[in-house]
């Protein structure tokens, strides 16, 4: 019965890459699609592979990896409400981005790189704020350190935009709804260099996940350290995440609705539920992706706002259901 549900979630992804691929200003049929991932002489490969393959492959691995950020922090912190951007890295890179396109900074890696650097410094402040006595991390301090420290950046982001031009103003509004638009294979690169190591360490932590479920003290009675869990996860959750955000800006709900959706398939064991919520994650961005070129065409959607809209309802279908 599992077996079947992880060769329907192969179907779901390898569907959703092909849609990706295929629309777009410039429609390709299938042939055409095959033509331009196997000839690279062909009319279709350049719109293929310089621009679409790029493109879903940034989507899958960002989507992914808050996905696989948003089941690791609902474990560690116990709750279910938990997402890659309850700890303020979303408002500490909106911050810092907005602080570079304010600044009028033209390098090409500079909004990326200052949020970048934004998520990281909004995370070593939640981490040192959430700290009790100096080292145990208290994970109900941790998440009200994050909603703080979040409504002060944001309170700063717009300040900055208040006193921006309008043109400055716009960029700044379309990098902080999400979206894809730069998406090249030097972001994928740095993507997979930056973010392939944090994420590797989550998914070697599935088993202390599992026991720290049991609650605190059951896994330290069965030889896992809490503490150290805790810094891990927080650690590589807020290096993915600010990768994520400096690739292509905020894009909520994948990390928070897609761990849900998969322990209702493949149940709790962070063993499949890590792989589990990449994979769905991945697919479900590259197909909300898709949805934003398309449902205004030739105008295009931000991909967070076509995430919100998606995830909105699903996230109010699976609270229903798992009160009732």
């Amino acid at each position: 019965m599992r077996a079947g549900r992880w060769w329907w979630l192969g179907g779901f992804v390898l569907g959703a890459i092909g849609l990706g691929l295929a629309i777009g200003a410039v429609p390709l049929p299938a042939r055409g699609l095959w033509r331009g991932l196997t000839d690279p002489g062909a009319p279709e490969a350049v719109i293929v592979r310089a621009l679409r393959l790029p493109r879903v492959l940034l989507g899958f691995l960002v989507g992914g990896s808050l996905a696989v950020c948003g089941a690791v922090l609902q474990a560690v912190v116990r709750n279910p409400l938990a997402d890659p951007y309850l700890l303020g890295l979303s408002a500490g890179g909106a911050l810092g981005a907005v602080a570079a396109i304010a600044a009028g900074v033209q390098a090409t890696w500079a909004v990326p790189l200052a949020a970048f650097l934004g998520a990281l410094a909004t995370l070593a402040l939640v981490y040192r704020v959430s700290l009790i006595d100096g080292r145990r991390l208290d994970s109900h301090i941790l998440l009200l350190a994050g909603v703080v420290v979040s409504a002060f950046a944001m309170a700063l982001v717009g300040a900055a935009l208040s006193l921006s031009s309008a043109a400055r103003l716009q960029n700044a509004f379309l990098w902080m709804l999400g979206g894809l638009w730069t998406a090249s294979w030097t972001s994928v690169a740095v993507l997979a260099m930056y973010g392939l190591p944090p994420l590797a360490l989550l998914m070697v932590q599935a088993r202390a996940l599992d026991l720290m479920a049991l609650g605190e003290d059951n896994a330290r009675h069965l030889g896992v350290d809490p503490e150290r869990v805790k810094r891990v996860a927080l650690l590589a959750t807020g290096l993915l995440t600010a990768v994520a955000v400096a690739s292509c800006g905020l894009i909520g709900f994948v990390g928070l609705i897609v761990p849900h959706a998969v322990r209702r398939l493949f149940g709790t064991s962070h063993l499949t539920l890590l792989p589990a919520s990449f994979l769905l994650g991945g697919g479900l961005l590259v197909l909300a992706d898709a949805l934003a070129r398309r449902v205004a065409t030739p105008l295009e959607l931000p991909v967070g706002v076509v995430t919100a809209l998606l995830g909105v309802p699903l996230f109010a279908l699976l609270l229903r259901r798992s009160l009732a």
